[in-house]
């Protein structure tokens, strides 16, 4: 993603390209990311690197996040990247980058949300941070990202209704704690959600179109999404790609992180989310604008300077 973007001013985006990796679900049983899975990685962040140049980007800021976290050879992928492109990837904790989105969701909403709920479910994890300022009161990370859950679950397609309870389940254990420790807080004024999964359970449930810009009002509700996942839990993945809102290298992944955010909302007694059209990239982006005059060493993962991205989900 490419921005114009100065201290003080709002991010705008200028243009974007798209590289679908799902390097979460590419991690082999022993633990480490493929040796094709690399390959793409490297290709995908060369030609990233390429257009950067080719715009005239004054920057190039590169993240990786839970994939290569979870990756047993992530330093010598890591290393690789570096040498075959010149791009250091930053290796963002999944705290750090549960921190970046709700900064990224606090500018976007202000103070007058109050204390705030943000919650992501990215392709290997799941993120959910609570707090009043910018920097959250409480953060965490679960690996419970839709590709990371579908991987796991390695139900049939369409899954059987015992394999969808007993997925819900096992969604319900993993939360528990997390669950426990944000209900220790004040209840949120505001819950927000960012990310694709989130944004396509809403436009499944009847929110507006990406095409309707950013500053539409979007929500989803516990109720119309337990009433979605009826359905979607119920039919192939070939059939989920053909609706409206989802792609094909997505659809996958839908029944699997609709499970997630439903068990989250369940877990944090939930009834609605609203969608923020800030995610995880804009809070990478104002943490380096915020420090652009600050000699500071490395902090939340990133220092100046430093951005591509490229994480799990692409």
């Amino acid at each position: 993603m490419v921005v114009d973007a100065y201290r003080g001013a709002h991010p705008t985006p200028m243009t974007s390209e798209k590289t679908v990796l799902r390097l979460s679900e590419r991690i082999d049983a022993s633990g480490t990311l493929s040796e094709p899975a690399v390959a793409e990685l490297t290709s995908s962040v060369e030609a990233a690197r390429k257009s950067a140049l080719e715009l005239g980007c004054a920057e190039l800021v590169g993240f990786a996040t839970s994939a290569i976290r979870r990756a047993d050879n992530a330093t010598a992928v890591l290393e690789r990247v570096r040498e075959r492109t010149g791009v250091e990837l930053r290796v963002l904790s999944g705290v750090d980058e549960a921190r970046l989105t709700f900064l990224a969701a606090r500018r976007w909403y202000g103070w007058s949300a109050g204390n705030l709920l943000v919650l992501d479910i990215g392709g290997g994890s799941l993120e959910m941070a609570l707090g009043v300022d910018e920097q959250p009161d409480t953060a965490v990370s679960l690996p419970l990202g839709a590709g990371h859950v579908g991987r796991v679950w390695s139900a049939e397609d369409p899954p059987r209704r015992a394999e969808v309870e007993r997925l819900r389940e096992w969604i319900d254990d993993q939360l528990a704690e997390a669950a426990r420790r944000f209900r220790e807080f004040d209840h949120p004024d505001k819950v927000v959600a960012t990310s694709k999964t989130f944004r396509s359970l809403a436009r499944l449930s009847g929110a507006a179109a990406a095409s309707a810009g950013p500053r539409v009002r979007r929500t989803l509700t516990s109720a119309a999404l337990n009433q979605l996942l009826a359905f979607v839990t119920r039919i192939s993945t070939a059939d989920l790609a053909s609706l409206d809102g989802v792609s094909s290298a997505r659809a996958h992944q839908l029944a699997s992180g609709g499970l997630v955010a439903e068990g989250v909302l369940r877990a944090l007694g939930l009834s609605e989310v609203e969608i923020c059209p800030w995610a995880l990239r804009e809070g990478v982006i104002l943490r380096r604008l915020d420090r652009a005059d600050v000699a500071d060493g490395p902090e939340d993962g990133l220092s100046a300077p430093s951005t591509i991205a490229g994480d799990d989900t692409g």
